[in-house]
């Protein structure tokens, strides 16, 4: 059977070859109007960025820079979503206060230590998300008074999966606003603005 069939040609490998890794166009500019999936990240067509929950904080924040991103998904050991870190959770409060309770050094605080836990993580599904516009999700970051939310696809048999990602920031840049603070008061009055320069 096999003899029906002729090999392709093949060659070596050059040196310094890179890989392909999926890309998402988001649009440049959406209105408030436009439907929620042109601002949020599909982890069907991105590779979403993720660290242990037992990394160093600061190998995980050396992770967010090199990456370019501001949020890790954060996995357990049976590569289950066990929480979310944040830029905010690195460079905020939460290790002080974690160093003020725990003592040790900077260099002793885990992801774990600072990351927001699954349990505490308020999702949207994705039936809702393909029937919503930008300004609703906009309204339910606000609402939750949180910079990030995932958005999750829920099988027959009950168990979600992360299928994607809301980020007020990058909304705020798809909105017009020029983001100049990641704090989420300023995001939101920033967001504001553009909407009523209209």
């Amino acid at each position: 059977m096999i003899k029906e069939y002729s090999a392709l040609r093949s060659s070596l490998l050059k040196a310094g070859s890179s890989f392909v890794r999926p890309v998402q166009k988001l649009p440049e500019r959406v209105k408030l109007s436009d439907p929620a999936t042109s601002v949020m990240t599909d982890l069907n067509k991105v590779s979403v960025v993720s660290v242990r929950a037992k990394t160093s904080m600061d190998k995980a924040n050396a992770k967010m820079i090199r990456y370019g991103v501001r949020t890790l998904l954060v996995l357990d050991d049976n590569d289950q979503a066990a929480g979310l870190l944040t830029a905010s959770d690195v460079l905020g409060e939460k290790p002080m206060h974690f160093l003020q309770n725990m003592g040790g050094t900077h260099a002793d605080i885990m992801v774990r230590d600072v990351m927001t836990t699954q349990r505490e993580l308020e999702v949207l599904k994705i039936e809702d998300v393909q029937n919503a516009q930008v300004g609703q999700i906009v309204a339910s970051l606000k609402k939750s008074r949180r910079q990030h939310v995932l958005v999750v696809a829920e099988g027959a048999d009950g168990k979600q999966a992360v299928c994607g990602l809301f980020s007020i920031t990058q909304i705020a840049r798809q909105l017009g606003a020029q983001v100049q603070s990641f704090e989420l008061a300023h995001t939101f009055a920033e967001i504001e603005a553009v909407i009523a320069r209209g």
